[in-house]
């Protein structure tokens, strides 16, 4: 497979969060962030609806809120996740624990067909197993995002958005990787 380096200028991205921010609770903190992703070299295309999904580990703190966006930009994919985590910080988001609680999450899910940063590391991520997941962080930009295909809180409201996007690894649109979950997953997200 030929990695295609084009960055296509539609972004794909995931918002989620559990804890209150300065606006309020989650609900309303992905709402005023979709509102953020509206400025300078960002155009808001498509918002999904929101929706609760349990914390995981259950019980290891409040219910997420969930949602997927479109965005238009002509920034490059190192540029969109420096200009995502200052939205992030804006809404007092803290990068102290991966996989923690917090205000505001915005992760690049992906962009068109870009593979980064090459073919082999993105598989290397992608079959990392899940207890390995948990310890290592990786020090690049790895698109489309590496967990992507195993996740309903992800694919259920990037269905809304972004049906047909074919992952251009695995060759699957997000309506197939979604159907692929166990239908309890899915059912785990639900529309608010």
């Amino acid at each position: 497979m030929e990695v295609n380096k084009k960055v296509n200028n539609i972004w794909l991205l995931a918002l989620g969060g559990n804890l209150p921010s300065h606006e309020g609770d989650p609900l309303l903190t992905l709402n005023s962030a979709c509102k953020t992703l509206n400025r300078d070299n960002l155009r808001l295309c498509k918002v999904s609806r929101f929706y609760e999904t349990p914390c995981f580990p259950a019980g290891a703190g409040p219910d997420y809120v969930n949602a997927a966006v479109t965005v238009e930009s002509p920034l490059s994919a190192s540029e969109m996740l420096r200009v995502l985590h200052e939205i992030e910080a804006e809404f007092g988001r803290e990068r102290d624990q991966r996989w923690g609680m917090r205000t505001l999450d915005i992760d690049l899910i992906g962009g068109g067909d870009l593979v980064l940063p090459d073919l082999e590391t993105h598989a290397e991520w992608m079959s990392l197993p899940a207890e390995e997941q948990v310890r290592k962080t990786p020090d690049q930009l790895i698109l489309p995002h590496p967990r992507l295909q195993d996740r309903a809180f992800v694919l259920v409201p990037l269905n809304d958005v972004a049906p047909d996007w074919k992952h251009p690894v695995l060759g699957l649109t997000v309506s197939q990787m979604l159907a692929a979950l166990p239908e309890s997953d899915r059912k785990a997200v639900i529309p608010l």
